[in-house]
């Protein structure tokens, strides 16, 4: 008896708006995240004026690079908390969510604290 094989399907393009719309949903239910922030940055704005680069959603940027793709996300996280690890929690959980939604990794997943604002 012959089986046959189904022929490798070619993954389908991920738009850039599908991948933000996941990181902001998993970093906004992470613990400790008030929300998303802009870059506040001199250099940050500098950037993206000369690149013309558009933020996917506010506080996350995603950057293409030959060996993969780097998200860079900006968050307003809750006074009291430890910083260190709500960003730590926040990376692992849109690392996850990320993975289970596309199947593919990402080279880099950057997130950084903008700022602290009561709860």
């Amino acid at each position: 008896m012959k089986t046959e094989r189904k022929k490798a399907s070619k993954p389908k393009a991920i738009r850039a708006e599908d991948i933000a719309s996941v990181a902001e949903k998993a970093a906004k239910l992470s613990y400790g995240v008030i929300s998303l922030a802009p870059r506040t940055t001199l250099a940050d704005v500098a950037k993206e004026l000369i690149a013309h680069e558009e933020p996917l959603a506010e506080g996350i940027y995603l950057t293409h690079h030959k060996d993969g793709d780097e998200i860079d996300v900006y968050l307003r996280v809750a006074y009291g908390v430890k910083i260190p690890e709500v960003l730590a929690q926040t990376q692992k959980r849109i690392a996850y969510e990320l993975e289970r939604a596309f199947g593919v990794g990402f080279k880099a997943i950057n997130v950084y604290a903008v700022s602290v604002k009561e709860a």
